[in-house]
């Protein structure tokens, strides 16, 4: 851990013209380190380097107090940077344990389906930098008929024929170059049935700052076990695999696999990762496909989850969102992604249909042995011949922008899958409230 006591002599250290690190103390030296970086190389510390851009561009000393990201925690350090002919010299004091951001999205970002966990792990390889392959899960091996002693050590290529797609790219193939992530890559299994054809999904692994090869998914068509795709291949190529990439290239930055970060910043890395996961959510949704139910589900603190997924929009807007109050022990029974899915599109909607400065109000009361979740806004309201119609696909009622008729439509089933429902009371003029019902716990 790259840390000084507070309170004695600052930390030492030289840049060049060019920002190159050329002395440093040992807590200096360490914090470059950390952040894969050396002595006479650029400084890696990306806060540290921006105070010594200024100060040499204006020509004047510059004090800050900046924070940094060491292995392990946040430092608050003291820079002080004096720019001179050759460089400048670098003073740091402070070197104080600052308390990590907590992540915002804890409910949505740490959900991923058990049944896609198992998948990924029954049909999984791992490559090294050659894409030789280092490891292969037995599950796999066996599914396709292989001797996993004859294909450890081997090119990828031994053990599938790689396939151009429709414009004659090999996706794996443009992936390598760039030591980039790919997706989609259609290739036949090697001395299988000439219709054995399956589909590669690669994340890309580093170590030490390199490129160390690939995590590969196999997807098998016609597997039973394995779903091909959610939409045709064209729509999920579009759409999931996408998602896909997105979420594992914020979840690296969230473990900070590649190096030392802020936790601010992973926190920012989290956000992206938990509203990917949301939007696949409601991808899986659209399939029709029915929801599970049964487990207890801390109600309160789902509504704060997907208040905070809303939070940004409204805000922009200047609409704030108030959670009025719940009964203690508020646990309802459903399914934790499609509950956070369906509050997240009723305060959607609460808030698109808002007047700028109004605000929306969510509620949980309990009835009988059933909760309720209301959402209430200030809206222009629905006209009682709508307030059913609005809930069938692809209906809308006005003419404001946003949203394609789905979001209701959705909710409802996911709700009555769970064996909830969802109700409206309205009038013309007089705002809206949805409310969600499920069974409690």
């Amino acid at each position: 851990m790259a840390s000084a006591p507070s309170g004695i002599d600052p930390v030492h250290g030289r840049v060049d013209r060019q920002g190159r690190l050329t002395e440093a103390g040992p807590a200096l030296l360490r914090l470059q380190e950390e952040a894969g970086s050396r002595l006479g190389a650029p400084i890696a510390i990306p806060q540290l380097a921006a105070v010594i851009r200024s100060a040499m561009k204006l020509g004047v000393p510059l004090s800050r107090s900046v924070i940094a990201a060491s292995a392990d925690q946040d430092l608050d350090l003291w820079v002080r940077v004096e720019p001179d002919a050759d460089g400048a010299a670098l003073a740091i004091e402070g070197w104080k344990a600052r308390a990590p951001a907590p992540p915002r999205l804890t409910l949505v970002a740490s959900q991923s389906s058990p049944a896609d966990d198992v998948s990924d792990r029954a049909n999984s390889l791992t490559t090294d930098a050659e894409l030789q392959i280092v490891e292969i899960n037995d599950g796999l091996v066996a599914r396709l008929g292989k001797d996993a002693s004859s294909l450890i050590g081997r090119p990828l290529t031994r053990l599938f024929q790689l396939v151009e797609d429709g414009e004659g790219v090999m996706p794996l193939l443009s992936a390598i170059g760039s030591r980039q992530d790919f997706a989609q890559q259609l290739a036949r299994v090697r001395g299988g049935a000439d219709d054995q054809q399956v589909i590669l999904d690669g994340t890309a692994n580093s170590a030490g700052g390199k490129f160390a090869g690939y995590e590969i998914r196999v997807t098998i068509a016609g597997d039973g076990g394995e779903p091909a795709g959610m939409f045709d291949p064209v729509l999920d190529e579009a759409l999931r695999s996408p998602l896909d990439h997105i979420i594992a290239a914020a979840d690296r930055i969230v473990d900070r696999s590649e190096g030392p970060l802020r936790s601010d910043y992973a926190a920012y890395a989290g956000d992206i990762a938990a509203a990917g996961r949301h939007l696949l959510s409601v991808i899986r949704a659209m399939t029709e496909q029915e929801t599970g139910n049964g487990a207890d589900l801390d109600l309160p603190a789902i509504a704060a989850e997907a208040i905070q997924l809303v939070q940004p929009r409204a805000q922009d807007r200047g609409i704030s969102i108030e959670f009025i109050g719940a009964p203690e022990g508020a646990l309802a029974s459903g399914e934790e992604r499609g509950v956070v899915q369906i509050l997240v599109n009723l305060l959607g909607n609460a808030v698109r249909h808002s007047p700028d400065g109004a605000v929306v109000s969510l509620s949980i009361e309990r009835r009988g042995d059933m909760l309720a979740v209301t959402i209430a806004d200030s809206g222009p309201g629905i006209a009682t011949t709508d307030q059913q119609r609005i809930f069938e696909r692809y209906e809308r009622v006005g003419n404001e922008p946003g949203g394609i008729g789905l979001g209701l439509a959705i909710s409802r089933r996911l709700a009555r899958s769970m064996g909830g429902d969802i109700e409206v009371e309205s009038a013309p003029g007089e705002g809206a409230r949805f409310t969600l019902v499920l069974p409690a716990a």
